[in-house]
This record gives structure tokens, C-alpha cells and sequence, in this order.
């Protein structure tokens, strides 16, 4: 994992996202999900370029099934960025590093 992109598993969900600060944005993704593997290297220069002002989570669906129900994950790649621990924006399928940014700055 790259260094500005945690890893999140049910387990530390809530510790990571929902008592954080800062606005968080979680990459809900699956090893076999070739969108996914697309939109990685976005995720990636996002928490590079973003890093201290936003933290970057990604989340195995696969292995932790319960945080994705709870939010009503249905297709990957899914992005939701969390601002006081609250989903502000949902972004569901591949999407442009542009509409990403925009949503972030929103929140900035």
C-alpha cells in the first residue's frame, strides 16, 4: 500500500473515518475488479497530492463485508468521502480525477 493510503478493515473503520478531523475519502474496492485496478493510480496521486488535508482509505470489500453493507456498497469501485465522520459524497463506477478533485475542494 502506498504510504499516504491506509488500509481499512472493519475493525479499525470507525477509529480511521468517523473520528478523524479531517475529510477522509475511502476507495471501496475488490482485487478482482478491473475498474478498480483503473482508478488506483488516481487514488494513489490524490493521496500524494492531497496528503495532511485529506486522508485516503481503501477498503477490501472481500474481506470486510460488513462496513460495505453498512453504507450500501453495491458495485465497486465505490467512493465515499466522509467529512465529521458523516458520507458527504458517493461516487460509484470509474470516474475522472477531475470530479474527484472538485468534491475534495468543496470540502477544503
Amino acid at each position: 500500500m502506498p504510504p499516504n493510503i491506509v488500509t481499512l478493515t472493519d475493525q479499525n473503520f470507525q477509529s480511521q473515518i468517523i473520528k478523524n478531523a479531517i475529510p477522509v475519502m475511502v476507495d471501496f474496492s475488490a482485487e478482482w475488479c478491473g475498474p478498480c485496478k483503473m482508478l488506483a493510480p488516481v487514488i494513489e496521486e490524490l493521496a500524494d497530492e492531497y496528503a495532511g488535508r485529506i486522508k485516503v482509505g481503501k477498503l477490501d470489500i472481500d474481506d470486510n463485508r460488513e462496513t460495505p453493507g453498512q453504507y450500501g456498497i453495491q458495485g465497486v469501485p465505490t467512493l465515499i468521502i466522509f467529512q465529521n465522520g458523516q458520507p458527504v459524497k458517493k461516487f460509484v463506477g470509474l470516474i475522472s480525477k477531475d470530479k474527484i478533485t472538485e468534491a475534495l475542494d468543496q470540502l477544503l
